[in-house]
């Protein structure tokens, strides 16, 4: 039996909350994210902003000089997320095999199902709850299900079958292949590969010679193939918080009160979920945009706060030599031990012999 996979993408997700809870911002151009007069970043752009050439992980500055009349809204991560709760629960009424990818888009499995009428519903659902709109894809994999919902948005709704499939892909251009980025596809464009069809026609022989498994992956994807299954059960890899300082800073007083927050928030997540963590890494980025991460694993599992904060620290102030500022500074757990691991249950049992 043929797979039927849904990829659901909501539009412009967070500028599309602001706007509909502000009147005033409907049908303007809108940029989630820090001012222009800081050194924010754009996290997301209402469609009316994109037409500028304003887009995601843009500096707020130059957004604002490509469309002077853009108005930014702060980021409220709580709200958004509860909206994306509100979306989940929405995918469960028609499947538990939900593969989120992002806040914003998830792969649905309806194998066996109607998978047209729930596409339908669930984009009818969508709007009628939260009044919003999701661009949706359905087809018999992955690649094409989330190709598919990239096809009309916004507000799309898109089937690629078998019948289809090759045709429409064969037109598309290269960096339409599921993880072909920017250097991927100048080394493609060496080979006089630019469409998708060029690849179809290649010789598989030379892609495989030349990019090992990558270019099996990019001659299965070109013809419509990938059998990669819905991680429906999949896991956290680890849990991060990290942030821009509003000024490059020295100030270990500083960076230290930063890292007491990050690992207060770390822990929380991790009690939340019943995780214990061996991993604990600090990530500085310093002003000239060069970056520095260093570990330490713990010899067990915790969830202890103090240990977390105080091996935080440890590395912060004994595996960095910081010579110049730090413009960005995170936390990030990992190593992750989760609820029922027969590890976690053997370390558990250990505890009370």
């Amino acid at each position: 039996m043929d797979r039927s996979i849904i990829h659901v993408d909501m539009d412009a997700f967070f500028a599309s909350i602001e706007q509909r809870d502000n009147p005033k911002l409907k049908n303007k151009p809108v940029a989630v994210g820090g001012k222009p007069n800081s050194r924010g970043v754009v996290c997301a752009a209402s469609y009316e902003a994109r037409r500028y050439g304003v887009k995601s992980a843009m500096s707020s500055k130059r957004a604002k000089r490509l469309c002077p009349k853009l108005i930014f809204v702060s980021t409220n991560k709580h709200k958004y997320k509860q909206v994306s709760n509100h979306i989940k629960s929405i995918f469960k009424r028609y499947s538990k095999k939900i593969e989120p990818i992002s806040i914003d888009e998830a792969f649905i499995d309806v194998t066996g199902k109607e998978a047209l009428e729930i596409g339908k519903l669930i984009k009818k659902s969508i709007k009628n709850e939260l009044d919003l709109t999701a661009s949706i894809g359905i087809s018999y994999n992955k690649f094409l299900a989330k190709l598919a919902s990239d096809m009309d948005k916004p507000n799309g709704f898109t089937v690629i079958s078998k019948k289809n499939a090759k045709d429409i892909l064969k037109k598309l251009p290269i960096r339409k292949l599921w993880g072909v980025g920017p250097k991927t596809e100048k080394e493609l464009n060496r080979l006089g590969l630019y469409k998708i069809e060029d690849i179809q026609r290649y010789d598989s022989d030379i892609l495989v010679e030349k990019f090992g498994k990558r270019g099996l992956e990019l001659i299965e994807f070109a013809n419509g193939k990938d059998n990669r299954p819905i991680e429906w059960k999949s896991k956290s890899q680890s849990i991060g918080e990290e942030n821009t300082f509003s000024h490059d800073t020295l100030d270990r007083e500083v960076l230290n009160y930063t890292l007491n927050k990050y690992s207060l928030d770390v822990f929380k997540k991790i009690k939340e979920n019943r995780y214990k963590i061996k991993t604990i890494t600090i990530k500085i980025k310093y002003e000239d945009f060069n970056i520095e991460t260093r570990s330490l694993t713990l010899k067990s599992p915790t969830d202890s706060l103090e240990i977390i904060k105080s091996k935080a620290h440890f590395i912060l102030n004994n595996k960095f030599n910081i010579n110049k500022k730090v413009r960005l500074l995170g936390l990030t757990v990992s190593n992750i031990v989760y609820p029922n691991d027969p590890v976690q249950l053997r370390m558990d049992m250990d505890g009370f012999m």
